[in-house]
Formats: structure tokens, C-alpha cells, sequence
């Protein structure tokens, strides 16, 4: 099989139709070998709880998302096995968050990523760190690029 030559746009197009992403509303912002950043568009009445702060799942939902992402920058079709976030601040204000990731560690069966999540004033609201099982290779992704 023959590489692809231009590995972020072959991958903005694997996940063009990708009903989780556009449901939500997540963006490919951009992607690297080895990292990726996503975001997400917080608007008050769909993604704030009743407390009047984005609910955590949706926080989890944008971090998770950058993680196939990741793993596919380096030609990797992975699934999380452990997700760890550490909520340093409540996102209480509307507007567009990140989650830039990079990989810390690749092996044969197992990827760690670790990621920030920070608004639009680059300040975090959270860490994350997960453990990706490698599920098997894009063939046509090159490892390095």
C-alpha cells in the first residue's frame, strides 16, 4: 500500500463524517506527528449543567476526541483503556476550549497521551493523561512524517 503524503488532511477526511464529532460540534485544529489539537465551541444552553458550569462529561467527551486523532497522526488505530483528568478549573464562561495532546509513549501494544484543555486565554482547565491500547496500524500512515 502506498503512504499517504499529506497525513493531516487524509485524516481530517477519515473523520469527516464522524457523527460524535459533528453532533457535538468538535473541530481537527490542527495535527502533527504524534499530537493533534481539537476544540469545542461551550455554549451556555447546551453544555452547561445546572450548577451553570460545562458538565464534565462534555469536557471528557472534547478530550477524548483528540486521542484517535493522536494516535492516527503516527498511523495508529487505538481505543482508551485509562483515562485520568485532573479539573483544575470550572469552565463557567462560553467560548472555544482546546485540547492539545502529545504522545509520551508508543510502544508495540500501548500509547500514553498526555493532553492540556485551556480556553481561548490559554489558561488550563484541566490535564489528562491516557493509556491507549493499539488496536492495529493504518498501513497507509506513515510512523513518522
Amino acid at each position: 500500500m502506498e503512504l499517504v503524503k499529506d497525513v493531516p488532511a487524509y485524516i481530517r477526511k477519515m473523520y469527516e463524517g464522524n457523527y460524535f464529532m459533528n453532533g457535538f460540534g468538535i473541530n481537527i485544529e490542527e495535527i502533527h506527528c504524534g499530537s493533534a489539537v481539537v476544540s469545542l465551541d461551550i455554549i451556555k444552553e447546551k453544555h452547561f449543567n445546572h450548577r451553570g458550569v460545562c458538565h464534565g462529561g462534555v469536557l471528557t467527551a472534547l478530550a477524548d476526541t483528540v486521542l484517535g486523532v493522536t494516535g492516527a497522526s503516527v498511523g495508529e488505530v487505538v481505543a482508551t483503556m485509562c483515562v485520568s483528568m485532573n479539573f483544575i478549573r470550572p469552565v463557567s464562561k462560553e467560548g472555544r476550549y482546546y485540547v492539545k495532546s502529545r504522545i509520551t509513549h508508543h510502544g508495540r501494544t500501548t500509547m500514553i497521551i498526555d493532553s492540556r484543555m485551556y480556553d481561548e486565554n490559554d489558561k488550563t482547565v484541566c490535564t489528562i493523561s491516557d493509556t491507549m491500547y493499539i488496536i492495529k496500524h493504518f498501513d497507509e500512515i506513515p510512523r513518522q512524517w
